[in-house]
C-alpha cells in the first residue's frame, strides 16, 4: 500500500474503510506557527471539504466548517501542578492544526472542562462532553484513577479519549488511545538501567495511596525480586494530597536502600522533595527514581530539591534534537518563556495530530471508523520525543530515557532505550 503524508511528521499507509489554560499570551501564536508548513495531504484532496453526510453518520458535533472536540483536565486542586501543561499542549496542537487547514476541511473547536482533581467530577463532566455537547473526541484525564471513573462513560456512549500519561498497564480500550507509556515500558526498563548501572539491591518504595501508585508498586515489586533478584525493604502510600513524610523518611533512613523508588504526585511532591532535603537526603549520597516527576513538577518542587535525583520518562525538554527545539520554541511562544514541558505535556501535544492522522486516513469523524484506523497499525507520527508508532493495541511504540535532574529544573538524558513495544497485560504480573 502506498504511503499517505498527511501533515507535519503524520503519516500513515494505505486506507481503512469505513494554572495556564486560557493562554494569556495566546497572541504570539502567528510566531509559533511560522516555521510549519503549509498542510500537505499527498494523495488526499480536501480543498472541496467532504459533505458532513458523508463524514459524520452517528450525530457528532460535526459541521461543513467545524468539529468539536472536549479538553478535560484538572485546572484546579492538588494535580492542576501536573496538568496545566497538558491542557496547553493540547491547545497548540489544535491552533497549529487549525492553521494548517483542520481535519477533513474543518476547524477545530474546543469545549473546556475541569475535572478539579476530583474523580467523580471527572466522570460527570465526560457525561457531558459525550451527551450534551457531542464531541468527536476528549484529549484529557491525568490520574488513573480519573481514567478508570470515565472509561464506563466512555464505553457506553462509544466516545474516543486520547490520554497521555504514563500508566500501570492492564488495561485496554478501544475507546481509550494510551499516548503515554504503560508499566512495562517505563518501569521496567527504568528499574533495570539502576540494577545494572548502580549495582542496586535493596529498593524502598512509596506512592501515593491511589490505583496507579498502587499497581505500579505490585508490578515493581515482582520485577524487582523474581526479575532482578533484589529485595524490597520497605513499601508504603501516602494519601493524595499529603504534606508530611517524617515517618517515612525516618523509615527510609533506618533501611538504608539501595534506591528510593518514588511515584508520589501532584502538589504532595513539594512537600516529599523538601522533606527529604531537609532531612539530608540528596542526589549525592542516595540513589532515588521516580516515575511521577517531569519537568512541570520540577517546576513547583524547586530544582535545588531534585538534584541528583532521577526520573524515568519517554521525554525531556532538554531532548537536544532539531525537532524537539522546534517544539519547545513553539510551545514556549504561547506559553511562556518559563513554562515548563514535561513528559505528559508532550505526550498531550501528541493525541490532537494521531486523532487528527486516524480521521483522515478513515475519512470520518464516526467512532468506529477512527478507531478502524487506530488499530490499523499504520499510523506514526514523527513527535517531539522522535517518531512513534500507534499500535493495534492502542499504545504507543516508544523509547524510554533516564533524566538526571539538575538544580535548573532540568535532566540530562543519561540513557535512552531501543524501542520498547507496549505489553499492557504481562504475562505473570
Amino acid at each position: 500500500m502506498s504511503s499517505k503524508k498527511l501533515s507535519k511528521g503524520v503519516v500513515v499507509q494505505g486506507a481503512v474503510g469505513a494554572g495556564r489554560p486560557n493562554f494569556p499570551v495566546r497572541r504570539r501564536l502567528v510566531a509559533a506557527l511560522a516555521s510549519l508548513p503549509l498542510l500537505a495531504a499527498a494523495g488526499v484532496a480536501y480543498a472541496q471539504t467532504p459533505p458532513t453526510a458523508k463524514v459524520n453518520t452517528t450525530k457528532l458535533a460535526v459541521t461543513d466548517s467545524e468539529v468539536t472536540v472536549g479538553i478535560l483536565h484538572s485546572s484546579t486542586g492538588t494535580m492542576a501542578i501536573s496538568e496545566t501543561g497538558s491542557i496547553e499542549a493540547e491547545k497548540l496542537a489544535i491552533d497549529q492544526i487549525n492553521a494548517m487547514g483542520g481535519v477533513l476541511g474543518r476547524k477545530i473547536k474546543f469545549i473546556q472542562e475541569d475535572g478539579a482533581s476530583d474523580w467523580p467530577t471527572f466522570a460527570e463532566k465526560a457525561k457531558k462532553l459525550l451527551e450534551e455537547n457531542h464531541v468527536a473526541a476528549i484529549f484529557g484525564c491525568w490520574t488513573s484513577a480519573s481514567r478508570k471513573a470515565v472509561l464506563p462513560v466512555l464505553e457506553r456512549d462509544n466516545g474516543l479519549l486520547y490520554y497521555p500519561t504514563f500508566y500501570e498497564g492492564l488495561e485496554q480500550s478501544k475507546n481509550v488511545v494510551y499516548t503515554g507509556q504503560e508499566a512495562t515500558q517505563q518501569v521496567f526498563a527504568g528499574l533495570k538501567w539502576f540494577a545494572d548501572t548502580k549495582k542496586a539491591k535493596t529498593y524502598y518504595l512509596i506512592g501515593s495511596d491511589y490505583i496507579w501508585p498502587r499497581t505500579v508498586m505490585k508490578l515493581a515489586r515482582e520485577y524487582i525480586t523474581r526479575v532482578l533478584h533484589g529485595q524490597v525493604v520497605g513499601e508504603e502510600y501516602a494519601a493524595l494530597g499529603s504534606t508530611d513524610f517524617g515517618s517515612t523518611i525516618n523509615k527510609i533512613r533506618l533501611k538504608k536502600p539501595d534506591v528510593i523508588y518514588a511515584a508520589v504526585v501532584g502538589g504532595s511532591n513539594v512537600s516529599w522533595f523538601k522533606q527529604l532535603k531537609a532531612a539530608g537526603i540528596n542526589g549525592q549520597n542516595h540513589n532515588l527514581l521516580t516515575v511521577s516527576v517531569t519537568e512541570d513538577e520540577a517546576k513547583g518542587i524547586g530544582g535545588e530539591n531534585l538534584v541528583g535525583f532521577y526520573s524515568a520518562m519517554k521525554y525531556f525538554e532538554s531532548l537536544d534534537t532539531p525537532r524537539n527545539k522546534e517544539f519547545v520554541k513553539q510551545f514556549k511562544a504561547v506559553a511562556g518563556a518559563d513554562a515548563p514541558i514535561g513528559d505528559v505535556t508532550q505526550a498531550a501535544y501528541e493525541g490532537p495530530w494521531l486523532w487528527k492522522a486516524a480521521v483522515e486516513m478513515a475519512g470520518s469523524f464516526d467512532t468506529d471508523k477512527v478507531v478502524a484506523a487506530e488499530q490499523s497499525g499504520k499510523i506514526s507520527y514523527d513527535a517531539p520525543e522522535g517518531m512513534i508508532y500507534l499500535e493495534p493495541n492502542h499504545h504507543l511504540k516508544t523509547r524510554l530515557r533516564i533524566g538526571k535532574w539538575r538544580n535548573d529544573g532540568q535532566a540530562d538524558i543519561v540513557y535512552t532505550s531501543d524501542y520498547i513495544m507496549p505489553d499492557p497485560f504481562p504475562k505473570g504480573y
